[in-house]
C-alpha cells in the first residue's frame, strides 16, 4: 500500500464510511457500497490498492468469520418446519439457474470452465441481505418469509459443498486420480469426525466456562474459527470450509446467539477488506462487452430466478402471491458468488475478467433486488392479473407463522399468515379472507370478515362455503 500506508488506510476507511452512509440513505445493503469502494480504489479506479499481503490476510479473516457465522446460525429445524417446499424450491432454483445460466454464458462466447463458474455464481442468493430486508419489513414470520429463509439455508449448504469439491479436487493433477480421491475422502472424514468429537464432548463443557466472560467468549470464538479454518486449509480444503464446520460445531451450544451477535460487526468490518482485495484484482479489458454481458446475466437473475420459484410453488399448490413474494428474495447473487469467483481465480480456473463480470452482476442485481423486495407488495398489486395464469385450482397449502409447524392443506389466499401465541388471528392486520392456524394436532381455519373484525369466526371445515355465519 506504499510508504504512507497508515494515512492511505485512513482515507480508504473514510471513503468506505461515506459510501456506506450514501447506501444507507438509498436503503441499499452495505455490500453494494463496499463493492463500489473496492472498484474505486483498485487498479480500475484510483489505483490506491493493489494485491497486497496485508489486505489479503484481512480479507481471508473476514471470509472465515462470515462462514463461521453461517455455520453458527444454521437452522436445519426451519427446513423441516417448512416441509418439502424449502427443499424443492431451493434445489429446483439451483438446477434451473445453473443450467440456463450456463447456456447463456456459452452463448455469450465464454469457454466451458468460465461459463460453469458464472452459472454457479448466478445460483446463490444472499441470506444476510434477505434476512435483514424481511426483518425490517417484519415479514420473517410470514409464510413467504419462512419459505424464503428455508430455501436460502438450502442454498448455503449447497454452496459449502461446492467449495469443498472445488478445493478438494481443484488441484488434483490426474496422475493418480483414485489415490487423490481416496486421500480427499479420508482427510474429509477425519476432519468431520474430529469436529464431531469436539462438538459432543469438549465444546459444551469448555464454552460453559468461557461464557462467564463476554470478552473471553468473543476472543475464543474468533480464535476457534480461525484455527479450524487454518487446519482445514492445511489439510487441502479451503479455510472457508473449516470456518463453516467450526460454526456448526458451536451451533448446539446455548451461547451461539450471544457469540453471533458480537461477531456481526466484526464480520461487516473485515468483509470490507475482502471487497478491497477483490477490487484490486479486477480487470475490465473490454468494458463495453463486459457491461453488455453483465446486463444480460442480470436480467436473467432478476426475472428468471423469481419466475422459477413462482412456478415450483404453484406446482405445489401455493398461492401465486406467496410464490411471487418468496421468489423476489432470489433476484440477486450473493457474497458467496464473489467468494466462489475469488476461489476459482486462486485455483487458476478463471481469469480476472470473469471475476470482474461476476462482480458487476452482483452490484446490479443486489441493488435492483433491494428495491424489488422493499416494494414487493406494490409491485404484486400492479402485475397480479398478468401472473394469475400460474394460479393452480384447488386447495392451497399454508404454513403457520405462529409455531413454525406445517398445517397441511388449507386455503390461505393472502399468504401472510399472522397468528398470536393464543392461536387467534391477529386483529387489525390487513384483511385476508382466510388465515390458517393450528390448535394441537387438529388444523382449523380462522375466517375474518372483510371488515377485519377483532373476533374471527372459527370453522372446522376446509371449505369457505361451509363456514358458519357465527362463532362456534
Amino acid at each position: 500500500m506504499g510508504a504512507h500506508a497508515f494515512g492511505l488506510f485512513a482515507v480508504i476507511l473514510a471513503i468506505a464510511a461515506g459510501a456506506a452512509l450514501i447506501a444507507t440513505r438509498l436503503r441499499q445493503p452495505l455490500i453494494v457500497a463496499f463493492l463500489g469502494v473496492g472498484i474505486l480504489v483498485g487498479p480500475t479506479g484510483t489505483g490506491w490498492v493493489v494485491a497486497d499481503g496485508t489486505i489479503e490476510l484481512l480479507a481471508r479473516m473476514g471470509i472465515a468469520i462470515l462462514l463461521f457465522l453461517v455455520g453458527l446460525r444454521l437452522d436445519l429445524h426451519l427446513i423441516r418446519s417448512t416441509g418439502p417446499i424449502a427443499l424443492a424450491t431451493g434445489l429446483g432454483q439451483i438446477v434451473f439457474t445453473s443450467g440456463v445460466g450456463f447456456l447463456i454464458a456459452v452463448a455469450l462466447g465464454m469457454d466451458t470452465v468460465s461459463a460453469l463458474y458464472v452459472a454457479v455464481a448466478l445460483t446463490f442468493s444472499s441470506t444476510i441481505i434477505i434476512v435483514k430486508l424481511l426483518s425490517d419489513k417484519r415479514e420473517l414470520e410470514h409464510l413467504h418469509g419462512r419459505i424464503a429463509v428455508g430455501f436460502l439455508i438450502v442454498q448455503d449448504i449447497v454452496v459449502v459443498l461446492v467449495m469443498i469439491v472445488l478445493t478438494a479436487f481443484g488441484r488434483t493433477t490426474g496422475d493418480n486420480l483414485l489415490l487423490d480421491v481416496s486421500l480427499v475422502f479420508a482427510k474429509g472424514l477425519g476432519l468431520v469426525a474430529g469436529i464431531a468429537v469436539l462438538s459432543r464432548y469438549v465444546l459444551p463443557w469448555l464454552s460453559h466456562h468461557i461464557a462467564r466472560s463476554q470478552e473471553l467468549l468473543l476472543l475464543f470464538g474468533i480464535a476457534y474459527a480461525v484455527s479450524v479454518a487454518a487446519f482445514s486449509d492445511w489439510l487441502g480444503f479451503s479455510s472457508e470450509v473449516g470456518a463453516f464446520l467450526a460454526g456448526v460445531s458451536l451451533a448446539g451450544t446455548p451461547y451461539r446467539d450471544a457469540l453471533g451477535a458480537r461477531l456481526v460487526s466484526l464480520r461487516d468490518f473485515l468483509l470490507l477488506f475482502f471487497f478491497l482485495d477483490l477490487g484490486s484484482r479486477l480487470e475490465f479489458t473490454d468494458a463495453t462487452r463486459q457491461i453488455t454481458e453483465a446486463l444480460v446475466l442480470s436480467v436473467f437473475v432478476l426475472v428468471g430466478n423469481p419466475l422459477i420459484v413462482v412456478l415450483i410453488m404453484a406446482a405445489m399448490r401455493y398461492p401465486v402471491r406467496v410464490g411471487f413474494l418468496a421468489g423476489l428474495t432470489v433476484a440477486q447473487i450473493s457474497e458467496f458468488s464473489l467468494i466462489l469467483a475469488a476461489l476459482g481465480l486462486s485455483l487458476g480456473h478463471i481469469t480476472n475478467a470473469t471475476v470482474g463480470l461476476i462482480t458487476v452482476v452482483g452490484i446490479i442485481t443486489i441493488g435492483a433486488s433491494t428495491y424489488l423486495i422493499l416494494y414487493s407488495h406494490t409491485i404484486y398489486e400492479r402485475i397480479k392479473h398478468r401472473i394469475a395464469v400460474f394460479e393452480r385450482r384447488g386447495h392451497h397449502r399454508a404454513t403457520s407463522g405462529n409455531r413454525g409447524r406445517s398445517t397441511g392443506s388449507s386455503t390461505d389466499w393472502d399468504g401472510s399468515v399472522v397468528t398470536s401465541p393464543s392461536g387467534w388471528a391477529t386483529p387489525g392486520t390487513a384483511c385476508s379472507p382466510w388465515t390458517s392456524i393450528r390448535t394441537g394436532w387438529a388444523p382449523t381455519t380462522a375466517h375474518r370478515s372483510p371488515r377485519c373484525s377483532a373476533a374471527p369466526r372459527i370453522c372446522t371445515s376446509w371449505r369457505p362455503s361451509r363456514c358458519p355465519p357465527s362463532a362456534t
